[in-house]
Order: C-alpha cells, then sequence, then structure tokens
C-alpha cells in the first residue's frame, strides 16, 4: 500500500505493485487472517449450488473420518486468492490463470487461514511493452500453521505510469 499526496492535506491510498515493484524470489504475507465461519462455507456452497452435505449438514459429516463438516475448497480458493490481492494483483490488468492447485490439508469452520505468495518469475510482456506477467507460488495456512492449500497464479501487471488507475488519477488531478 502507497500513501499518495494530491493535494494540500489530501492523500489517496493506492495498492498493489507495479510491475517494476516485483522482486524475484521476494515472498509477501498476507494480512489480515480470516476465520470462516460455518455460515461463510454454507451460504458459499448453496450459493454455488454445491450442495454436498459434508459442506452442510454436520449431522452427515460427524460420521466421516473427518468428524465435522468440510469448508468448500472453491470458498477456500477463493478466500486465498481474496487475501492476496493487495500485494499481488490489485493494480493487475487481468489474472492470467492458475494452475497446480493442490489441497494439502482440510478447512473446517473455525479455521483461520493466513497467505504468503513467493515470486516465483517477473517479465515484460513480449506483445504488451508497457506490462508483464508475474508469477507467485501461493501458500494458504490455518491458524495452527498447516498448511491448507498452495497454487501458482500468473498476472499481467502494468508498468509505473501505465495502470488504469494511474490514468484515472491523472484524469482527475486535471479536472
Amino acid at each position: 500500500m502507497e500513501i499518495l499526496t494530491v493535494g494540500s492535506k489530501r492523500y489517496r491510498t493506492s495498492y498493489g505493485r507495479y510491475l517494476e515493484d516485483f522482486e524475484l524470489g521476494a515472498t509477501y504475507e498476507h494480512r489480515p487472517g480470516r476465520t470462516i465461519t460455518e455460515v461463510d462455507n454454507i451460504h458459499f456452497s448453496l450459493l454455488t449450488m454445491n450442495t454436498h452435505p459434508m459442506h452442510c449438514d454436520s449431522h452427515f459429516a460427524k460420521d466421516s473420518e473427518f468428524g465435522q463438516p468440510l469448508v468448500n475448497s472453491a470458498f477456500t480458493l477463493a478466500v486465498v486468492v481474496g487475501m492476496t490481492v493487495n500485494d499481488v494483483s490489485a493494480k493487475a490488468i487481468a489474472n492470467l490463470g492458475w494452475k497446480e492447485i493442490n489441497l494439502t490439508a482440510p478447512v473446517h469452520p473455525g479455521d483461520t487461514l493466513y497467505a504468503e505468495s513467493e515470486v516465483l518469475e517477473v517479465r515484460e510482456s513480449k506483445s504488451r511493452p508497457m506490462q508483464g506477467i508475474v508469477t507467485v507460488r501461493t501458500r494458504g495456512f490455518n491458524q495452527d500453521g498447516t498448511e491448507v492449500i498452495n497454487f501458482v497464479r500468473s498476472a499481467l501487471v502494468p508498468k509505473r505510469g501505465h495502470g488504469v488507475g494511474d490514468i484515472l488519477s491523472d484524469i482527475a488531478d486535471n479536472k
């Protein structure tokens, strides 16, 4: 997060990173954590039409090997990706894709998730000279430090001065 001075006693918060701000091998810890509630899990599962009883039927789930409901894995992915936005993709033009999505331990209602992303690659775009591609490996952990998910994600990120917010800021500053 960057605080920009835009006038006398006037400031604007800028989130995310430009291509030049990413450092190969750097790890960004994403905070705050997010506690997943039973209501979160049931709402997301029903909203996405995933009615598997392991997500929304505690009586059913208690007889499983887990002994309790599981958080919908798509919800776990969505929360962890969301946690990364301020550090990884708040300035991105587009997400280019995810790969190697691994669910490494169960997540249960009441767990608190934390995440970190390691920069695997930073390169200029071959077809878009004012943009580049950033690839990160993100790992999500529960409150005990157990990894619950990991994935690789790539995003198209602008160079400094060429982001959507930069253009809007320039317009607003010249009103």
